[in-house]
C-alpha cells in the first residue's frame, strides 16, 4: 500500500515578479516570487520573514551553473526552481531546483522513483507559461506575457490522506 504523509496547509500568494536577462545576451527568465502564507514556520515560506531579500536573488542566480536558456523561475524562500524550454526539444520544459538561501542544488526526487514537478502555484504558472510560449511567434513576444496567477489556496490539504486511509 502506498504510504501517504500528512501535508502542510497551502496558500500561495504572488509577492513580486521580475525579468532576468543573463550576461550571455540570450538567456532570459521571468521570475515569480511566491509566499506560502499561514504556515507555522513562516521563516521558510514568506519572503518578508525569511531574512532574505527577493531583490538579491536575480544577481545571485547569474553565477549558478545551469541557469541558462529561456523560461521562468519560481522563487520561494525555501526553494527556487528554474523551468526552461528544453534546448533539445523546446516543446518540453526542463526543471532544476536550488535552495534559495545558499543556492545549493536541491533534489526533486521523490518516493517510488517519481520526480516533483510543481506545487499548485508552479503548476498554474507553468500552464500560463506554456500557453504563452505556444501562442507567441517570438521569444520577445513570449517575454511580454506574464502568468495571471496571483493567489492559490488548497482548501483541504489532507484529502488524499483521508481517501487512502478509508
Amino acid at each position: 500500500m502506498q504510504p501517504i504523509n500528512p501535508c502542510n496547509t497551502y496558500h500561495a500568494v504572488l509577492s513580486d515578479k521580475e525579468l532576468l536577462r543573463l550576461g550571455d545576451g540570450k538567456s532570459v527568465f521571468k521570475i515569480y516570487f511566491i509566499d506560502i502564507i499561514g504556515r507555522k514556520e513562516s521563516v521558510c515560506s514568506v519572503w518578508a520573514e525569511s531574512g532574505m531579500q527577493p531583490k538579491d536573488l536575480p544577481a545571485r542566480l547569474t553565477h549558478i551553473e545551469g541557469v541558462e536558456g529561456v523560461g521562468f523561475i519560481t522563487a520561494f524562500p525555501h526553494i527556487t526552481k528554474v523551468f526552461r524550454f528544453g534546448p533539445e526539444a523546446e516543446t518540453v520544459m526542463n526543471v532544476r531546483a536550488w535552495s534559495s538561501r545558499d543556492l545549493a542544488p536541491s533534489s526533486l526526487n521523490r518516493s517510488q522513483n517519481y520526480i516533483e514537478f510543481a506545487c499548485l502555484s508552479e503548476a498554474a504558472i507553468a500552464a500560463d507559461e506554456y500557453t504563452a510560449w505556444a501562442r507567441n511567434p517570438t521569444v520577445e513576444e513570449y517575454l511580454q506575457q506574464w502568468s495571471s496567477f496571483a493567489d492559490g489556496l488548497i482548501v483541504r490539504h489532507n484529502k488524499l490522506l483521508e481517501y487512502w486511509s478509508a
